[in-house]
């Protein structure tokens, strides 16, 4: 039988909890945002533009949270919402300029986290960490993709 702390999910949520603790009192006291605003303006400065829907995606946090995130970055000057040339009911999010000088800080944020919490280990060994996670990701996209197809199978 598997201990439970010694299982990936368990160590993966423990990691992520005690760094986003971290995470959290950096982006407020380094660059001035909430976690939520700081990873939506990452997101939006790394793969502008997007959609509300794709910020969420690309920031991992759901619809409604990255809605208010990005309005509140809005109402800050750091982001422009336009309309969607595709989509009527859509926005498009960009930086502004003020935008852009917050973005390069906040990234600096993420870098020295990084830094922290990787820099234990050697330059091979975060390659094959690094190797290691796209191949995770990859296996839990297909698994969520396939619970998704089961589940629309039964409800048909």
């Amino acid at each position: 039988m598997t201990q439970l702390d010694r299982t990936l999910t368990y160590r993966l949520h423990l990691l992520h909890k005690l760094t986003d603790m971290t995470s959290q009192r950096a982006y407020v006291s380094d660059a001035g945002l909430s976690m939520s605003d700081g990873r939506c303006l990452t997101a939006i400065g790394s793969f502008a533009p997007l959609s509300v829907n794709d910020l969420a995606h690309k920031a991992n946090l759901n619809k409604g949270q990255a809605s208010r995130a990005a309005q509140s970055l809005v109402n800050q000057g750091l982001v422009r919402k336009v309309a969607s040339p595709l989509d009527g009911r859509g926005v498009v999010l960009t930086l502004s300029p003020k935008g852009k000088t917050a973005w390069q800080r906040t990234m600096d944020v993420v870098s020295q986290r990084n830094q922290d919490i990787f820099g234990v280990l050697s330059a091979t060994e975060r390659k094959q960490l690094s190797e290691v996670f796209d191949r995770l990701i990859a296996q839990a996209q297909v698994a969520q993709t396939q619970a998704a197809s089961t589940q629309s199978d039964i409800t048909a």
